[in-house]
């Protein structure tokens, strides 16, 4: 017996899968596999384990094409597996089948725009980055330690009773934070 089997993915903790979910339902899929990872991560154990899960003449069915590749290339491949096995893939906000012919190609046309779009992406925040720095603005993390404590902890250093885990311990960082801010000729820990 053929089934429809849904995976949905959310990028980060706080966001939802109850958009996904609900469309997978209402697909008709009778299994969801759900797994919070960025689209990045490569190691996804809930779509191995759905993978593992599908049959010849079963359809995997995702909300929409970029909740299951991190790239292009990556999607393709996740398709072509599929396709090897005899498994169909349906994209539901894409409505894209590979269960025909004309279904295959509006899936590659589809990726390829996907893979369009995320590159201008990454090409306007590279811009927006260099337009910043242009302005003296850096991005980034806000520095640990501020200029002042800096000076302050190089006071305190030159005292050879006063040991580097301690002064970490009062400034609330780790002794690597210092030694990185700090030239610590002898390590006291």
């Amino acid at each position: 017996m053929n089934q429809r089997i849904g995976y949905a993915r959310v990028s980060t903790d706080d966001q939802q899968l109850d958009l996904q979910r609900d469309a997978l339902q209402q697909a008709g899929c009778g299994a969801i596999y759900e797994e919070t990872a960025s689209g990045k991560n490569a190691v996804r154990p809930e779509l191995r384990q759905c993978q593992k899960a599908l049959r010849a003449g079963d359809t995997l069915v995702v909300w929409r094409l970029d909740r299951l590749g991190r790239s292009l290339p990556d999607l393709v491949q996740i398709v072509t597996d599929l396709e090897q096995h005899g498994v169909q893939f349906e994209s539901l906000t894409e409505k894209i089948e590979t269960g025909s012919a004309a279904g295959k190609l509006i899936f590659h046309v589809f990726a390829a725009l996907a893979e369009f779009e995320r590159g201008l992406i990454r090409e306007r925040t590279q811009a927006g980055l260099a337009a910043a720095r242009a302005r003296g603005r850096a991005g980034g993390r806000k520095p640990k330690l501020d200029d002042q404590q800096v000076r302050e902890i190089k006071v305190l250093l030159r005292d050879p009773d006063i040991r580097v885990a301690e002064v970490a311990r009062r400034y609330g960082v780790s002794r690597t934070t210092l030694y990185k801010h700090i030239d610590i000729v002898s390590p006291k820990t």
